[in-house]
């Protein structure tokens, strides 16, 4: 680029690089820096400057400079002056390169090297130490992005919580072997909007992709150094850029246009983009990590120190630091970070991991803590899906139940009970209960409803659902630790049997389970969640943490043999029946009572002998087999032109245990006749059934769930 000669003052506001079509106004928060230097670059292969001016211009602790001759592409960098005095707190080093917190796009992929950590590698000091090692050519790079793209009448579907189903991806994984995707375009954002694609996921009734986290993220040292990557992305270095190595079209802020394109395509078939965000802590790690952007341009600032020893970072998320709440700029990066994927990108709602530490006002998780108390005042952000994995690894970090409203929850009691029940665990019937029901112990005390629940088996950090039913143990040995990460699973179940088997009998077991856990998921009430791949018998050979496998460890297989086939095909039916009875789609909690003067109650459980089920059974730990009947002419709900909800009758029944169990179905002769629909024994879920009189019982076989229907008169 040529010299720049006009240097104007611009304004504190917005932060960031803002092109406002004749130029662009640059703007960084720093409380503690005493100089700032903005840096431009020409391209990222020669990362020579050329051309650096000092930001004079300070208001409410923001440097500012406006540019009339800079242009959308032109890459750049700040230089932040300050002490170095690591037990303040203080971590200065304008030696250090550092990207803009606010940077629309990054360009580039980081070039590990020592010079990118401010304190002199191997030095007895540690940390305490400076280096003075140049890092621009060793960091990627700030782009400024013309924000204009044409949305034309671009609608957010908006979907209703109880009529969701979220399908959580991974934007590479789930496309890099897809044959239908052109190979230029496999792995990004593009073909995610492709037709192909699309057509797949509507012939799962999916209402939203949950991709996995797309804010331009960092690969660790640690992990490259072994020739592995950070796959799963969950090491944010950039809120408001869009991952760039997703980007089939370039990286000068053509990922930002891409990104629209994909989210575009998928409102336009009805389906919601939720993001994956990680804003518990950044890329940087702890004391002895790299200096990459917010360490540089203001440590005390961004961060939880350690009280009364700034040296060391508070560590509630496991990664080495975690972002300090508490500071009112830290809250205003992340609202403002939030508004803009909604307003600009326009996604429809966030996952938020670890969200714990975003409740952490002092040491206590405060529920209502300043994050949520401006969430929700928030015009906007109050209006999209919030969804919070209610934990974190500090102290009282599992909070399952205890968001507030507005909020819904990855359930992870729901999978652990399923899991267990489903496993031949005893006492496991009256959480299984809660479970199947919405899980009004955990969300029916403050307002929320049965939707607060996301309900799952399954997730990205974990087995696969293939995998939980053929491994008793995770085998992580190319994540190249030993098998010493992840986690142990303790609630697997593998018929005796672990790994690739040609016995017959072992794989009906296995794909019978598989299909056990999907029915289950889609008969609960709450907002099921499934995994990408586990409606057609995705593997990862045993891994249960594959976030450095940028493989086919982790990619979707789409070549598919009969027995994924069917389990793909058993998948969209149960979704079918799932979605086509609203009394398996509920806004509020049952009641356990006679509504309205019916004479059957909303809700009624069974013993094998067709009674109801007393106090006894529920406290029973050998119960392994219930039937649960749900009344659909008692769903006390109205639809959108107000008129009563009115559903089929249904009966599910149970059976954890191994062995066949007769069930005799509840019956009044003049009113319920009982038609099977689906049975987990058949491959594809449907089987012929005709009684040969109203008493006999259905033989349920050991390890399987049946699903019968009364219809409901039709006029």
């Amino acid at each position: 680029m040529k010299r720049i000669k006009n240097i104007w003052p611009g304004k504190s506001h917005p932060l960031g690089a803002t092109w406002d079509g004749a130029g662009v106004n640059f703007a960084l928060f720093s409380e503690n820096a005493t100089r700032v230097e903005l840096c431009f670059f020409d391209d990222m292969e020669n990362s020579q400057e050329v051309f650096r001016i000092q930001l004079t211009e300070y208001t409410d602790q923001v440097w500012h400079v406006y540019l009339p001759e800079v242009r959308p592409g032109q890459l750049y960098g700040y230089r932040v002056y300050g002490p170095y005095e690591p037990n303040a707190g203080y971590r200065f080093n304008s030696a250090k390169l550092l990207l803009d917190p606010y940077a629309k796009a990054i360009s580039g992929e980081i070039k590990w090297s020592n010079a990118l950590f401010g304190y002199r590698i191997g030095d007895q000091k540690a940390d305490l130490s400076r280096d003075d090692s140049d890092t621009a050519s060793y960091l990627p790079k700030s782009v400024v992005v013309d924000q204009a793209f044409s949305w034309s009448n671009d609608v957010y579907p908006r979907t209703s919580w109880h009529k969701t189903l979220i399908y959580e991806l991974h934007v590479k994984g789930f496309t890099a072997r897809h044959p239908d995707v052109p190979e230029e375009l496999r792995g990004t954002y593009a073909a995610l909007a492709i037709p192909e694609v699309i057509d797949y996921l509507h012939s799962l009734k999916i209402t939203a992709i949950e991709l996995m986290p797309v804010h331009h993220f960092i690969h660790d040292k640690y992990l490259v150094d072994r020739g592995l990557s950070n796959y799963w992305g969950y090491n944010s270095i950039g809120f408001f850029a869009p991952m760039s190595q997703y980007s089939s079209n370039g990286v000068r802020g053509q990922q930002v246009e891409e990104f629209k394109t994909m989210v575009k395509a998928l409102h336009r078939e009805g389906i919601e983009v939720i993001l994956d965000v990680v804003y518990n802590h950044t890329a940087e790690g702890n004391h002895l990590g790299p200096t990459l952007s917010f360490r540089g341009i203001d440590n005390t600032s961004y961060y939880r120190l350690v009280p009364g020893n700034g040296r060391y970072y508070m560590d509630y998320t496991g990664t080495g630091n975690t972002l300090n709440m508490q500071h009112p700029r830290v809250l205003q990066l992340i609202m403002d970070s939030l508004r803009y994927w909604v307003l600009e990108m326009h996604v429809d709602g966030f996952r938020f991991d670890l969200a714990s530490a975003l409740a952490r006002e002092l040491h206590e998780v405060d529920r209502l803590a300043s994050f949520f108390d401006i969430i929700h005042q928030d015009p906007v952000l109050s209006q999209v899906k919030l969804i919070a994995e209610p934990w974190d690894l500090g102290e009282g970090g599992y909070q399952v139940g205890n968001f507030p409203v507005l909020w819904a929850e990855w359930n992870g009691r729901y999978r652990d009970t399923v899991r267990r029940f489903w496993r031949g665990d005893t006492g496991q019937v009256g959480d299984l209960a809660y479970r199947l029901t919405g899980s009004s112990d955990l969300y029916g005390k403050n307002g929320r409803r049965p939707y607060a629940s996301i309900n799952f088996i399954t997730a990205h950090d974990g087995f696969s659902l293939s995998d939980l039913v053929s491994y008793n143990q995770k085998h992580n040995e190319a994540n190249g630790e030993g098998n010493q990460d992840g986690t142990d699973e303790d609630f697997s179940w593998n018929c005796g049997v672990e790994g690739q088997t040609d016995d017959p009998l072992v794989l009906i077991l296995r794909a019978r389970q598989q299909r056990n856990f999907l029915a289950t998921l889609f008969l609960s009430q709450g907002v099921p969640m499934l995994l990408a791949g586990d409606e057609i018998g995705r593997t990862q050979k045993g891994n249960n943490n594959a976030y450095c496998q940028d493989n086919e460890i982790s990619w979707t297989d789409w070549n598919l043999d009969k027995p994924r086939r069917d389990l793909l095909q058993f998948t969209r039916y149960i979704i079918d029946i799932a979605y086509n009875h609203p009394v398996l789609r509920r806004r509020n909690f049952f009641q356990g009572r006679k509504i309205r003067g019916l004479d059957i109650k909303d809700l009624t459980w069974f013993r094998p002998d067709g009674n109801e089920m007393a106090e006894p059974d529920w406290k029973n730990q050998d119960t392994h087999c219930f039937g649960l009947r749900l009344n659909g002419d008692a769903i006390e709900e109205v639809d959108e032109r107000g008129d009563p909800i009115r559903d089929d009758t249904l009966l599910i029944l149970i059976n954890a245990y191994h062995e066949q169990i007769p069930f005799i179905l509840p019956s009044r002769p003049e009113t319920e006749h009982w038609n099977l629909i689906l049975d987990t024994r058949a491959e594809t879920g449907v089987r012929q059934y005709q009684p040969k009189n109203e008493n006999e019982p259905y033989e349920l076989m050991g390890r399987s769930l049946a699903l019968f229907c009364r219809r409901k008169e039709r006029k």
